[in-house]
């Protein structure tokens, strides 16, 4: 048997050849230590330049190519209403918008779970004790449309807006209160248009729903880029919704306290400056505080019992021993805040000599029992901030208290002045806090209320006005601008 002769050179499949190759040039281009030890020197070097440039832009970079949470969670709550799952849409809606918030506050804001049920049987209650029957409208802006849900005692309904899509919503949201809001169109019905847009959108869809259920309150919760949205001057085409309901802003149904309590016979501080360093002053708060409270309390009083403090009695020190020496169930700050982007240390109140941050509330302990009503007559809302939205959203339940009441945007001194007489004149009478409100806003809308010759006149008599504000002729207070910044957060009741 003949074997053939072992050839010694293999003949390399080209896979093979190629993987040798690469083998050769790996190791031809190995650096000698030195090289090495230089070359990694001018890498370091390179990264701590490039750490330099980038690194204080990182955090913002980072913002602004996340994915956006509202967003996502949107899209989250729409799949789960293509099942048809409103119960579980409510759910994960109240679940989602607590841990905004407690994420913005940095802290825990409620335990319990909200369901649909029980969310009905408060609502339930709420109208049977208090006469004025409430519906819950959550509404949630989406890239395929804007998300409607009511709740009331009868249950959940949906309904979905696809032309409402979120760019669209809320471009034309700020058209509306970027026209209320200008100086220049303070005498015209610019808003009107966006207004009505809004209102088919957001109240036409489950308009008949209400009607039929003889809903009396609207009670808003919605998510972001609409929380900075002056709802009561939506417009049907020939009214206001104010005109049809009272209503309020809450941040989620499980962060409000729903325990109704009446106000009318509570004891009110008044607090508040008139003239400061750095801010605009503010001459109507004089004539505010004392169209609130009577400075004589043994005399009869047309107004509410309590104290009242202007400038530098208006201080943080004065203001804590106050709460702790007597117990009020009302407080009103008649003052500049400004609810700004950033943490909850960027927005503030502006107190005689200092600010008191929103992230400091806690120090006026107004939640041990929660306080009824903390009023804030001339706050400012950046629109559509996030951050700003939330920390106006979240102001009750920061400050531990029931119900506040505060305005999105720098109302005029005497317009100020001519809300805040009427709302609390209201209020002692009113069932509800944000039926006071509402009545209060009518009563400008109705020309009820207004500047003439130097004084602030109304159905109930008038007051003086400081020389400051004085001006011969008539000022209307009609327009949207004097009234619809004002909003009932928290408990509407």
């Amino acid at each position: 048997m003949k074997l053939a002769a072992n050839n010694s050179h293999t003949t390399e499949s080209p896979a093979t050849e190629k993987v040798t190759k690469a083998t050769q040039a790996n190791k031809a281009n190995i650096l000698a230590p030195s090289q090495a030890k230089e070359k990694v020197g001018k890498l370091r070097r390179m990264t701590r330049i490039c750490l330099g440039i980038f690194w204080p832009v990182l955090p913002a970079l980072y913002l602004a190519l996340r994915p956006t949470p509202s967003i996502a969670k949107s899209h989250e709550v729409g799949e789960i209403l293509n099942q048809g799952d409103l119960i579980e849409a409510v759910k994960h809606i109240e679940q989602s918008w607590e841990e905004e918030y407690e994420e913005y506050f940095g802290r825990n804001l409620a335990d319990e779970t909200t369901t649909v049920d029980s969310i009905a049987r408060t609502l339930l209650a709420l109208g049977r004790e208090t006469g004025k029957k409430p519906a819950l409208l959550y509404m949630l802006p989406s890239p395929d449309g804007l998300k409607v849900i009511l709740v009331t005692e009868d249950g959940p309904i949906h309904r979905q807006i696809p032309e409402a899509n979120r760019e669209t919503l809320l471009e034309v949201a700020k058209k509306f209160r970027g026209d209320i809001t200008n100086p220049r169109k303070r005498h015209t019905r610019s808003y009107l248009e966006n207004a009505q847009q809004l209102y088919q959108w957001a109240i036409a869809p489950i308009e008949s729903a209400l009607e039929e259920q003889g809903i009396e309150t609207l009670v808003f919760c919605v998510g972001s880029g609409l929380r900075s949205i002056p709802f009561a001057a939506l417009h049907d085409g020939e009214e206001f919704l104010v005109e049809k309901y009272s209503m309020g802003q809450i941040p989620a149904f499980k962060l409000v306290d729903t325990l109704y309590g009446d106000v009318r016979n509570s004891q009110v501080l008044a607090m508040g400056a008139s003239e400061f360093q750095e801010l605009p002053p503010l001459p109507a708060v004089p004539v505010e505080l004392s169209a609130i409270v009577c400075k004589n309390q043994s005399r009869p009083c047309p107004f509410w019992q309590g104290q009242r403090f202007l400038n530098q009695g208006f201080t943080l020190e004065h203001l804590k021993s106050l709460l702790d020496e007597q117990k009020f169930q009302i407080v009103h700050l008649a003052t500049h805040a400004e609810f700004l982007s950033g943490d909850p240390d960027s927005s503030y109140i502006q107190l005689w000599d200092s600010k008191l941050t929103m992230n400091r509330m806690g120090e006026l302990d107004l939640g041990d029992p929660p306080l009824e009503l903390l009023v804030l007559s001339a706050c400012k809302t950046a629109i559509g901030d996030k951050e700003a939205e939330l920390g106006f959203g979240g102001l009750a339940v920061n400050s531990g208290v029931k119900s506040a009441l505060a305005s999105l945007w720098y109302v005029s001194d005497s317009g100020t002045l001519a809300l805040m007489a009427q709302f609390y004149r209201n209020l002692q009478t009113a069932p509800i806090k944000a039926e006071a409100l509402r009545q209060a806003q009518l009563a400008l809308i109705r020309e009820e209320v207004s500047l003439e010759n130097g004084e602030l006149r109304g159905s109930r008599g008038s007051l003086p006005l400081p020389p400051e504000l004085r001006q011969s002729g008539r000022e209307n207070l009609s327009h949207p601008y004097y009234w619809a910044a004002f909003t009932m957060i928290g408990s509407p009741w």
